[in-house]
């Protein structure tokens, strides 16, 4: 501070900075989720609301809006194929890391790998999908995503349709990988491309529906704190677990 005067920590130019805060809000919201697994899974700490339903809901409200930011923040970039392949390669890490010191709570097939791989899927595929417009695209990708978000259970549907899938679809690893897992199929974190590639998109559409003009409310910051969180988030993201883990060990250490 300098002739009472406060200097405002500055976003970084072209950015939309509550997008950066929203995800890292979402970041925190993650990281305290995952304190709680560990505490549950890791250290015996029984909670009953966390195996019950208002765990179930804290969990897929910060998937849903990872996925669907994610999906959003698509057009922004111009590098979405090296993005992908980055954030890909960062979840084929946290599976050999959780293969090999975590073997009985492993990673396959999860949210970065997911996210990566829908990265490089609407890379490959925006050509197609700016063919669509916003509004149809956004309808479509968000009927998909509630018509697909029963696939694990073994059929699809909405309201009072229900289409059982065929079982020789959830066959292997390879099936695992669409979202058509087996019953032997075990992983702490998965996420396959169905039906979740459907939210995805309807980020995507969502952003392109929204329009650049109405989006510069979203430049506004209200806690830079959380924006750095959120232009971090893949570094965070990898090192979140390790570390809370380490604090949780240290406190089982000084209390036992």
């Amino acid at each position: 501070m300098k002739n009472g005067h406060t200097t405002r920590q500055k976003t970084p130019a072209g950015r939309y900075a509550l997008l950066d805060e929203l995800r890292g809000l979402d970041l925190v919201s993650m990281m305290l989720y995952h304190a709680c697994w560990d505490m549950m899974f890791l250290f015996g700490i029984w909670m009953d609301w966390y195996a019950g339903m208002p765990g179930r809901l804290w969990q897929q409200t910060i998937c849903w809006v990872f996925i669907l930011l994610s999906g959003f923040c698509v057009p922004l970039g111009h590098r979405t194929l090296k993005r992908g392949a980055q954030v890909f390669a960062a979840g084929a890490l946290v599976t050999v890391v959780t293969l090999v010191f975590m073997p009985e709570d492993r990673v396959v097939f999860g949210v970065l790998t997911f996210l990566g791989s829908a990265m490089l899927l609407t890379g490959v595929l925006e050509p197609l999908l700016k063919k669509v417009m916003p509004a149809v695209g956004l309808a479509v990708s968000a009927v998909l995503f509630a018509v697909c978000y029963p696939v694990g259970l073994g059929w699809v549907g909405l309201g009072g349709w229900k289409l059982m899938l065929p079982q020789s679809l959830y066959a292997n690893y390879f099936t695992a990988f669409f979202g058509f897992y087996p019953d032997w199929f075990y992983s702490a974190d998965y996420f396959g491309l169905l039906p979740w590639l459907f939210l995805f998109w309807a980020g995507y559409y969502l952003h392109k529906a929204v329009g650049r003009r109405r989006m510069e409310p979203l430049r506004r910051s209200v806690c830079p704190a959380l924006g750095w969180m959120g232009r971090h988030s893949l570094l965070l993201y990898l090192l979140h677990q390790p570390v809370i883990y380490g604090v949780l060990s240290a406190a089982a250490v000084l209390f036992a």
